[in-house]
């Protein structure tokens, strides 16, 4: 079997308060990538980073005071062109820290040795990377598989730190 996850391609991050051009670039990258795994009838999956009125005051808002994806807000939204390409068919996750291992869990459940886990979004150094090794370490019979041309990272640089970080830990990397 083959699942795909698709990590927090929300506006916030593609266009919003943490939004790039590198984010911008890989949306129709991720929207075929969606279209493909739906037409030959795989799980989608997507996370939603998921943060609450209160955000500046946790952990996390105060190392990154930038309110981004409060939930019920556009900027939590999936970007547009991702949500039509989903069209209401993946599984969603509402996380709010970086991997979901609520995901990770359900997969390893759903999973047997030899399936494959594809993951794309953003940001590669941050939310992608954490699910991947999550996800490695639930269902670590599994290849997990992260398309370097469907992530975009924080910087160029970091993105490409955490493609190496995710290769060294066993996860395939493709396009790289």
């Amino acid at each position: 079997m083959r699942y795909l996850i698709v990590v927090d391609m929300q506006n916030d991050f593609v266009t919003g308060n943490l939004g790039s051009k590198m984010a911008e670039m890989i949306v129709p990258a991720v929207c075929e990538k969606i279209r493909s795994y739906k037409a030959q009838g795989s799980t989608v999956f997507m996370t939603l980073d998921t943060h609450f009125k209160d955000y500046l005051e946790t952990p996390e808002g105060k190392k990154l005071p930038v309110e981004h994806c409060i939930k019920g807000t556009e900027g939590w939204q999936p970007d547009t062109q991702v949500a039509e390409a989903i069209g209401g068919s993946a599984e969603v996750y509402e996380k709010s820290t970086f991997g979901s291992a609520e995901l990770a869990q359900h997969l390893a459940e759903i999973t047997k040795a030899g399936d494959e886990i594809e993951l794309c979004g953003l940001c590669t150094d941050i939310c992608v990377v954490s699910n991947a090794l999550l996800i490695k370490a639930f269902c670590p019979e599994c290849e997990v598989i992260v398309d370097a041309n469907a992530c975009a990272g924080v910087t160029e640089k970091s993105h490409k730190a955490a493609l190496v970080t995710m290769a060294s830990c066993q996860c395939r990397i493709d396009n790289f």
